[in-house]
């Protein structure tokens, strides 16, 4: 896999709870390069890397212990969890308006945003919002 590939797989592999950037993963790839764990080879412009003999054996030993992520997921907030999926879905949509939306459309969704924000902080205070309608 390439890095961007692995910044994927974690954010997959851990619901979105984990998304390391590029400034971590990175430095990490190095050292596991530097111990002979990995090894990586330009593909058509793109950095790839992929395990070692020495990375495979490692791996092998650890096969019985969870992955990181199993720990992460096994401890998460379902509700966490839910609000993180829809907050991703939201940034989604925006990301579309922001990219082929008109400029009415553009500026109906950034009010759309501001009352939401407005009625997420009401929610945290005690109230639905609604009451001053």
């Amino acid at each position: 896999m390439h890095g961007y590939e692995m910044l994927q797989e974690i954010g997959r592999r851990t619901n979105g709870l984990w998304q390391p950037s590029p400034g971590s993963l990175y430095p990490a790839l190095q050292l596991l390069e530097d111990q002979k764990l990995v090894r990586s080879s330009a593909t058509e412009g793109r950095r790839q890397f992929e395990l070692t003999s020495l990375g495979r054996s490692e791996l092998e030993l650890r096969a019985a212990r969870p992955a990181p992520w199993d720990a992460m997921l096994d401890s998460a907030d379902p509700d966490d969890l839910a609000l993180d999926t829809a907050l991703r879905r939201l940034d989604t949509a925006v990301g579309q308006v922001a990219e082929a939306g008109t400029a009415a459309q553009k500026a109906h969704v950034e009010r759309l945003l501001a009352e939401a924000r407005r009625r997420i902080y009401l929610v945290l205070a005690g109230t639905t919002g609604d009451e001053d309608r």
